[in-house]
């Protein structure tokens, strides 16, 4: 057997996951570049850690574009994966409050069809993140970029150590698959071969920020950088210190990256998110 997103193990239990910080961190170098009210939008489904991380990368990556930014998440009452009328309602609310960039961990596309309605009946555009498949048809007036998972990637690699005898049904307890952007099984994306929507590369290419590393520099160079560092995990990180919580303690030291049990167990938020982080549990 093997558990998607599992923890536990056993001599027949392997885990596996196509992890997602990465783009999402890059989705919020984007967020915080375009939005002109300095507010961007986060819809969770669910408080775990897996979308604690996620939420927070996405606002290491505004505040890096954006240190005046602030990252503003409206969960989901029922905590489903799956809530589409509850996702809607979230974007509205969020558009409502001033965000004009959001980004969200909910199985549907209804935060791309909500924002989509509302440039079409308003002409007011909010960017959106596809999550974890392909969305750009869906707005394709407002889906600026997102996070794909190549679970093939995976199946594959898996079932070819099961065929060559390699993996079997008693030596998988140390067998945990955590693959991102180095291993190819996940892309930056709102559809596949597209990393940003072809629409608004020329918006990314014309739009500059002073970066602390990298000095004045696109939008659209800036993520190419990130990524093509990032394929190389030794190169750079999202989760290097210092890192701040919104309670100003000290999480990450400067320096230093995460660690995997850090990001695994995540129960806190950065200090560019004003909504106060909530009990991790479905």
């Amino acid at each position: 057997f093997f558990h998607c997103s599992g923890e536990k193990r056993a001599k027949n239990v392997a885990t596996y996951f196509a992890e997602l910080y990465q783009l999402y961190y890059l989705n919020g170098l984007m967020a915080g570049a375009l939005t002109k009210s300095g507010i961007v939008g986060y819809v969770a489904a669910v408080p775990i850690p897996e979308v604690i991380r996620h939420i927070n990368a996405f606002a290491l990556g505004v505040k890096e574009a954006n240190p005046n930014a602030v990252v503003k998440v409206k969960w989901l009452p029922s905590k489903k994966w799956v809530a589409e009328e509850e996702a809607k309602e979230a974007t509205e609310a969020l558009i409502k409050e001033g965000a004009d960039a959001i980004a969200f961990t909910e199985d549907t596309p209804s935060v791309v069809i909500a924002a989509e309605e509302c440039y079409k009946k308003t002409g007011k555009r909010v960017y959106v993140f596809a999550n974890y498949y392909p969305m750009l048809s869906y707005g394709p007036d407002v889906v600026l970029s997102g996070q794909l998972a190549r679970w093939e990637v995976i199946y594959v690699d898996i079932l070819s150590k099961i065929y060559s005898g390699y993996f079997n049904s008693t030596n998988l307890i140390n067998v945990d698959y955590w693959w991102m952007l180095q291993e190819g099984a996940v892309e930056l994306g709102c559809d596949f071969g597209a990393p940003i929507n072809p629409k608004f590369v020329p918006l990314l290419k014309s739009t500059y920020v002073n970066h602390p590393t990298f000095g004045k520099i696109s939008v659209y160079d800036l993520v190419m950088r990130r990524l093509e560092q990032m394929k190389d995990r030794f190169s750079f990180d999202p989760f290097t210190g210092p890192i701040y919580d919104q309670h100003g303690k000290l999480r990450i030291k400067a320096g230093e990256r995460a660690s995997r049990a850090q990001l695994w167990t995540m129960d806190w938020f950065v200090d560019n998110i004003v909504t106060p982080c909530p009990p991790i549990g479905f």
